[in-house]
């Protein structure tokens, strides 16, 4: 069995997992194990937030360019010898967030993994030690990547700035690697405390949202804690920058390579120490109960009795036979219990939900509001169609793409009726209620005037559906396993639907600019629809006698 070089490292330092209660001997044959598989499974171009496994692809090249080629953008940040504190929060801010979100998506998929528990625990292998080692494999995992991604800055901070610098930075990532872990462990230990069984699996995918949302809100409220004049740039500090954990290790830099010396500093950057070693001291602590908690996931529970009573009745009114209706509460469904789904596109929802306001706040925060309520920054709406194009890509798979026989059981001609079905469904469950939600912000933020644009964007997007849906390789719902996601074809497809979609946000624009345009573009867009979701979903003439063979798998 391969011997890792971070095995070594870590042998140099078993005395701090001896002292913590972990049999390190067995910790490290367990992240041996692990650490030989990751090596074995095939790399993907970029895993990302759509990989829920957790993937050490990071060793091969073909992934690390990525990760490096993105941090090259780090080094801007790191030039400048002066206003540490902006630059290095803005970096830790960014890292942050490209960390959290990838981890979000592969955390509770691998430290609430229960699998290797019904083979370790028939040795002599104690909870701690095989928690501990999850630990370190997930930290392991956290480490390569984010030493990839920031590798070049920090490279270069080592000629700029010097070694002080350097090391500081390098300990600045251990601790913020830590942070991270530890803190999401927390959150989910909270989650198990109260809930048990299904209702658990199901707060972890909302969760998931939460963090994915306050992500990407606090990485936007860095950037505001500075007071741009023109003297420079000021640090001027209030009380919730003291909750702002970017600005924790941005503060070392400032106080010992800036020179600046204050109480506010000296506290965020006590902040950057203390926090990451007291979560993880609670967590060492807290880990039987972690532990005990854990086995909730193995009871089923009661999922709740679903009715079917929405779906029913809205498959009735939009569907136009007895077979899209039925495949229609089929996927309405699956989307509800499919978990790993879930997992994949509800993160989508929380961005979705945020971004298209992240411009207007910029311009809230400048205090310009007049100039908020005459403008078309509600064409940002257009944002929401990335849960589509992310749901329309994974509709095709499922934890239980085996069960795909049933397509061959039930006695369909063509697949027309059963990709319809399906696409409504996705536009009813997931796309119309976040556009109501966002329509409604809109409609509150800047007038009733916009009433017309939102049923445009609406209609829009519908289209944008259908596009998404046509460009995608096509296959029926839920009937390949998740290994198969990462194919190279989705790439060039994704990059056609963006392309498309700042088309539909352009022409929309254009025609905001003739006037009582906006009514003229609904007419038209209206009768596209008809159109195209008609002529999308056309029998084929050469599935006649049937269905086309499945590709259960992929």
């Amino acid at each position: 069995m391969n011997e890792f070089r971070v095995l070594k490292l870590l042998d140099r330092v078993q005395w701090i997992f001896k002292r913590l209660g972990a049999d390190y001997a067995v910790m490290r044959r367990i992240l041996q194990v692990k650490l030989t598989m990751d090596g074995r499974r095939t790399p993907t171009l970029f895993s990302g937030a759509q990989n829920s496994k957790l993937n050490m692809e990071g060793s091969s090249f073909k992934v690390q360019w990525l990760y490096l080629l993105l941090g090259l953008m780090l080094l801007v940040f790191v030039a400048p010898r002066d206003h540490h504190i902006l630059m290095m929060s803005l970096l830790f801010s960014i890292v942050m967030f490209l960390i959290t979100t990838t981890l979000i998506s592969d955390f509770s998929t691998v430290m609430l993994d229960l699998r290797d528990k019904n083979i370790l625990f028939s040795k002599p292998v104690d909870r701690r030690t095989l928690n501990m080692a999850k630990s370190i494999h997930i930290l392991i995992y956290l480490l390569t990547l984010t030493l990839t991604f920031t590798g070049p800055s920090l490279l270069f901070s080592l000629f700029r700035h010097g070694p002080m610098f350097f090391f500081l930075y390098g300990a600045e990532i251990i601790l913020m690697d830590g942070f991270i872990l530890v803190f999401t462990a927390l959150v989910y230990l909270l989650i198990l405390r109260f809930f048990d069984g299904e209702k658990l699996k199901d707060i972890i995918n909302y969760v998931q949202i939460i963090l994915s949302v306050v992500v990407t809100v606090g990485a936007q409220l860095v950037s505001r804690l500075f007071n741009i004049s023109e003297l420079g740039l000021e640090f001027t500090p209030a009380w919730w920058h003291y909750l702002l954990p970017p600005v924790w290790f941005g503060a070392p830099f400032e106080l010992l390579m800036g020179g600046t010396r204050s109480q506010s500093l000296s506290i965020l950057a006590a902040l950057s120490v203390v926090a990451p070693l007291v979560l993880f001291n609670a967590y060492i602590r807290l880990m039987p109960l972690f532990e005990r908690s854990l086995q909730k996931l193995a009871e089923q529970g009661a999922a709740g009795r679903d009715s079917g009573r929405l779906p029913r009745l809205l498959s009735e009114l939009v569907c136009r036979n007895r077979v899209e209706a039925m495949f229609f509460r089929f996927t309405w469904s699956m989307m509800k219990h499919e978990r790993e789904f879930k997992l994949r596109v509800y993160p989508t929802v929380g961005f979705a939900l945020i971004f298209p306001y992240i411009f207007i706040f910029n311009q809230v925060w400048s205090g310009d509001l007049a100039g908020i309520r005459g403008s078309k920054s509600f064409l940002f709406i257009y944002y929401c169609a990335l849960l589509m194009m992310t749901a329309v890509q994974m509709v095709r798979y499922s934890a239980s793409y085996k069960g795909a026989w049933i397509y061959r059981a039930i006695p369909l001609q063509g697949t027309a009726m059963v990709h319809r079905g399906m696409l409504k469904a996705m536009v009813m469950k997931l796309l119309l209620p976040l556009l109501a939600l966002e329509a409604a912000v809109f409609v509150l933020l800047l007038g009733s005037w916009i009433i017309a644009d939102m049923a445009v964007v609406v209609l829009a997007l519908m289209l944008y559906s259908v596009i998404c849906f046509l460009t995608f390789p096509k296959a029926l719902p839920f009937s390949e396993k998740y290994e198969a996601s990462q194919r190279k074809e989705f790439t060039g497809s994704a990059f056609v639907q963006l392309f498309i979609l700042a088309g539909l946000a352009g022409v929309h624009y254009v025609f905001t600019l003739i006037p009582a345009g906006i009514y003229i573009y609904l007419v038209i867009l209206a009768a596209a629809n008809v159109w195209v979701w008609r002529r999308a979903f056309l029998p084929d003439p050469s599935q006649s006698g049937g269905l086309p063979t499945l590709r259960a798998g992929g």
